[in-house]
């Protein structure tokens, strides 16, 4: 029997109770198609707003723009470095203790702590960020040095005030292969230098050096900085070396001429 009603649903006798809350529902439903009562439309005004939530908080969080553009981790034509800087002698006396290099597309390629060749008496840790515990993993000096040269070697070096890192470092670079940012003429103001802090927030937008120094986050600014600027900068050290070259042909012109003057004096 129980077979027969599966096999013909149609035959199955509803309860009656059941049949009447089916006719109930079915002419309840059919008004709400077309109801205006505010209490209808809550459901989809609260799903409204749910799905701004995600776009909001999208909005409020700005992502970093000091941060890598990808995951390329070569050594590039274009290089930033910043070091910070450990007292020795009577604590006056400033040496390296720190150096970070990161690429055009500011990923770091080099990044260790240094143990100065003298006693460190100050570790500056308010600004530098160097503590006692990383000295005493850090590398040799001479190892850093050698491995800083041979990076920065014919590769275009940018960074702030990168005359104190080179002589922490005791290296010397082509100036016509410097790009500073504490020198670059758009970034002076009145013909004066500004700190590296102050044009990260005004160029791009950053807050970096609120309080311990992160060289990491300071080359990436160096390095930012030269990006935005490049075209600009590149023009205007092209028209530098064609003064130069200019400047120099024409002291090259002048010496024959007194050395002729020289020569009928004389004779």
């Amino acid at each position: 029997m129980s077979s027969e009603r599966k096999k013909n649903p149609e035959h199955f006798q509803l309860n009656p109770n059941w049949a009447q809350l089916q006719q109930k529902l079915k002419s309840s439903a059919k008004p709400s198609r077309h109801s205006k009562n505010p209490q209808s439309e809550t459901p989809n005004s609260i799903l409204g707003k749910r799905k701004e939530r995600p776009n909001s908080e999208t909005d409020d969080a700005k992502p970093n723009p000091l941060m890598p553009t990808n995951d390329d981790s070569s050594v590039t034509d274009v290089l930033a470095m910043d070091c910070e800087m450990v007292g020795v002698g009577q604590g006056n006396k400033s040496a390296l203790g720190r150096v970070t290099v990161v690429n055009k597309w500011r990923n770091v390629i080099y990044d260790e702590f240094v143990r100065p060749v003298e006693r460190v008496v100050d570790f500056r840790t308010h600004i530098s960020g160097i503590r006692p515990r990383d000295l005493r993993k850090g590398k040799d000096f001479r190892v850093v040095q050698k491995k800083v040269a041979e990076l920065i070697k014919g590769r275009i070096l940018v960074g702030h005030a990168l005359h104190n890192d080179l002589k922490a470092l005791l290296l010397t670079h082509p100036k016509k292969d410097l790009r500073d940012t504490s020198e670059f003429q758009p970034f002076l103001k009145e013909g004066r230098r500004k700190a590296l802090r102050h044009l990260a927030a005004e160029v791009l937008g950053v807050e970096i050096q609120n309080g311990e120094h992160c060289p990491v986050d300071d080359a990436r600014a160096a390095m930012l900085l030269y990006s935005k600027h490049r075209k600009e900068w590149e023009r205007s050290v092209k028209d530098q070396l064609r003064l130069k070259e200019k400047q120099k042909k024409r002291k090259q012109r002048k010496k024959p001429k007194a050395d002729i003057n020289h020569s009928l004096i004389a004779s």
